[in-house]
């Protein structure tokens, strides 16, 4: 059984509405919906609050399987914001190289472009990753920032021969 569906469980069997539930957690009915279908997982405050209204423990709450899940959903989030990186990578060197033979201000669009790739670039992994890699950080932003310097440098010299 997920935790969305053993949450349903409870609540139905308190005679809980998710508005109900969601004011007594202190959360939106909204995220009790989410938590409810499995697009979304609450936070370690959340879980408590659960686990002390309806008297269960966080283990009981929780299964192997949710942690999987919310594994997967961060996954999912993460493969959304790497191509959104590869996309703003893409426009900040098209822009780049229109603007050396177009117009200079398409450099404009290749800078924002760029530090949309970098904002991007950032949020690609995974949270549970990011937490076991807080050694190759400082790898991961250099190789971001190396990125950022080549896009710089094409929009310098499109400045220079204009």
């Amino acid at each position: 059984m997920t935790f969305g569906e053993k949450l349903k469980k409870l609540r139905k069997d308190n005679n809980l509405t998710q508005e109900d539930l969601a004011e007594k957690i202190y959360v939106t009915r909204t995220a009790v919906s989410k938590w409810e279908t499995g697009k979304g997982f609450p936070a370690i405050d959340s879980l408590k609050l659960i686990s002390d209204l309806f008297k269960i423990s966080i283990d009981e709450l929780i299964s192997d399987g949710d942690v999987e899940n919310k594994r997967l959903l961060e996954e999912k989030v993460s493969k959304r914001f790497y191509i959104a990186a590869v996309i703003c990578l893409a426009i900040s060197t098209a822009c780049s190289l229109l603007a050396y033979f177009l117009n200079k201000y398409l450099l404009i669009a290749a800078g924002i472009a760029a530090l949309g790739y970098i904002v991007f670039g950032m949020l690609t992994k995974p949270k549970y990753k990011r937490i076991k890699t807080k050694r190759l950080v400082a790898a991961y932003v250099v190789s971001r920032i190396a990125v950022l310097a080549f896009v710089t440098a094409i929009m310098v010299i499109t400045v220079m021969r204009i």
